[in-house]
């Protein structure tokens, strides 16, 4: 089969990847150009351009694939399907009417339960246990299209948005290589999608990751294991910016204190840190003083001059 590729992200790597190893003909793989990143800000390429360049597959970085040129070109490979993994912009009717059997998308999530940008992430902060890749069929809405294959998986208890979209991410790419078969076979299934059970996973903010110690302990846990890398779990600590990169609720069977926390009221036991939040404790297991190195908590404990009454979130 002869296939278009459009991706960016580390997710779409296994994708490529094993469209190449199952043989097909990649006539090309388009991505987002080269962009300055980091402090440095420093040229960047796409992990999708440094696995294609390993592949020997040819590369093309429209700064807008909408305009007239990319078009055309797409129109010159004669692709019998394009494939399109976490692209990075939306398709023109234009494209999704090109190849003869349909413009395909992996997904990391089980739609229509959360459509858009961040669906790894949002499962986690919002406590689902399941989750999936789903292969649907591009239309002109954002993941509205006809859902082609399905395949779930548990979300750990523990599970951080960085380990699940690398499990996902190699579920996507056994999916899709189905979906292409059944798709040249002409037995491939298209379900419409239920819009009324759609859920959004808009993309992340920087205040995303602003704790509210209101939320229980387990909200917060949820939180901040789903929003990493970006923006992560983070609030204030003495007028600085803190970054709480691993934390546990602690069940009252370890809560050797018994009574509660105030929210937001950090606790010292045992070299151990432990905030108060809407409901139950908080441990925090590594944190980050902004402009200081990542460290776990009882490194923290004493290298800070902890009052006793210290407070998470107020910032002055």
């Amino acid at each position: 089969m002869n296939v278009a590729f459009l991706g960016t992200p580390n997710f779409a790597v296994p994708t490529l990847e094993a469209i190449a190893a199952a043989g097909h003909s990649i006539a090309a793989v388009y991505t987002q150009p080269d962009r300055p990143k980091g402090r440095g800000q420093e040229i960047a390429v796409s992990p999708v351009k440094e696995a294609a360049l390993k592949l020997g597959l040819g590369v093309r970085q429209p700064e807008r694939i909408r305009h007239a040129e990319p078009v055309a070109e797409l129109a010159e490979l004669r692709a019998d399907v394009i494939v399109v993994v976490g692209y990075g912009q939306i398709l023109p009717q234009a494209i999704i009417d090109l190849p003869r059997l349909g413009v395909v998308n992996v997904h990391a999530s089980l739609l229509p339960r959360w459509r858009g940008a961040a669906p790894v992430q949002w499962s986690i902060a919002s406590a689902d246990t399941v989750t999936g890749v789903t292969t649907m069929m591009i239309d002109a809405g954002l993941d509205t299209g006809d859902i082609l294959l399905q395949a779930q998986t548990p979300i750990g208890a523990e599970e951080s948005s960085i380990e699940l979209n690398r499990r996902l991410a190699a579920m996507g790419a056994e999916l899709l290589i189905e979906t292409l078969l059944l798709l040249e076979r002409g037995e491939c299934p298209r379900t419409p999608q239920d819009h009324a059970a759609a859920t959004p996973a808009r993309i992340l903010k920087r205040e995303d990751g602003l704790i509210d110690w209101q939320r229980s302990a387990r909200a917060i846990f949820n939180r901040a294991r789903g929003f990493l890398p970006w923006p992560g779990a983070w609030t204030w600590f003495r007028g600085d910016r803190f970054n709480v990169w691993k934390c546990r609720p602690v069940s009252s069977s370890e809560w050797i204190a018994g009574e509660a926390l105030a929210p937001g009221l950090v606790h010292v036991v045992d070299k151990r840190l432990l905030a108060g939040t809407g409901h139950g404790v908080l441990e925090l297991l590594e944190v980050q003083v902004e402009g200081r190195r990542r460290v776990n908590a009882a490194a923290f404990v004493n290298g800070t001059r902890m009052s006793g009454d210290d407070m998470l979130g107020e910032h002055a």
